[in-house]
């Protein structure tokens, strides 16, 4: 009988043991689901809250949507840098298109292009779209990387027969640049270009933080999160609203159009039909087409 007893308390204590090792398994793996959900959730609300207009940009690299264009070959690669140290702006080494923007139509790269503008020349960027004309006097001395890069992409023809695909009147914005899937999540030419300035990043909240603020009627560089990740795509300020982007201050303007340009702008974000699905705003009611962008240089 004794011995019976001994091994019921022996059996006993065993289990006591071993549904105490299994509760702290359970806790210990729903911690790990709460901490991971946790981080999950934060990195999910970060990267809604800073795609705001290129929802792709940061896999320029991707291999593009196959096209009848001719794509430059590489002479060699450069890696968006991963810091906000100041910088000079880094070009590329590869070919300049023809000024007078008859080089085959190329949307595909492997690097950015190199320095193909006189920065201490005037340059005017000209729209042809759909809805009128829209002529932007390029800042070249303040942004000459930005600058060299849109308009060595006008001239190879980058923006030709693309379109307005997005419009958002809450921050008065319309978008465009995207030739492969006209819309936020385009790979664009395959390379991303340095902020200019280079930017900080806000101690308190780790976000980057830049000079601009926005008027009606500048032509903007669109981005994603993190630093040097524009590319090609671009959006126009239309109205006041898009001084609600100067809390960021990232988007790099460099350019401004005339009154009668912005009359255009006006217009075309007067087409807007509100997409809520997209969380992007929405888009025109009917096509707006940008059927050339040429550079005039004096």
């Amino acid at each position: 009988m004794t011995t019976n007893k001994r091994e019921r308390q022996k059996a006993n204590r065993a289990a006591k043991i071993a549904a105490a090792e299994a509760a702290a398994r359970v806790q210990r793996t729903r911690s790990r689901i709460i901490t991971y959900g946790s981080i999950t959730a934060v990195v999910v609300v970060m990267i809604v809250g800073l795609n705001v207009f290129t929802g792709n940009s940061n896999n320029d690299s991707a291999t593009s949507v196959a096209t009848t264009t001719t794509t430059l070959a590489a002479t060699g690669s450069t890696a968006a840098p991963t810091t906000t140290e100041p910088a000079a702006f880094v070009y590329g080494t590869g070919e300049c298109p023809a000024e007078d923007g008859s080089s085959t139509r190329t949307i595909d790269f492997s690097e950015p292009p190199p320095l193909c503008i006189d920065p201490t020349a005037s340059y005017t960027a000209v729209f042809d779209t759909s809805e009128g004309e829209i002529r932007v006097k390029l800042d070249a001395s303040t942004t000459p990387g930005t600058v060299n890069n849109f308009v060595t992409l006008a001239r190879w023809g980058y923006y030709d027969n693309t379109t307005i695909f997005r419009s958002d009147p809450s921050i008065d914005i319309i978008q465009g640049g995207a030739p492969h899937t006209e819309s936020a999540s385009d790979p664009g030419p395959g390379y991303r270009i340095t902020d200019e300035p280079a930017f900080t990043t806000d101690s308190a909240t780790g976000q980057l933080v830049g000079p601009y603020s926005y008027s009606p009627g500048e032509l903007v560089m669109a981005r994603s999160a993190g630093p040097n990740s524009s590319s090609a795509q671009f959006f126009f300020t239309t109205g006041p609203n898009a001084a609600a982007l100067d809390g960021q201050g990232t988007y790099v303007v460099f350019g401004k159009t005339d009154d009668s340009g912005l009359s255009v702008l006006q217009d075309i974000i007067g087409l807007h039909v509100p997409d809520p699905t997209s969380g992007l705003g929405g888009a025109p009611s009917r096509t707006v087409t940008i059927n050339s962008v040429t550079i005039e240089q004096s």
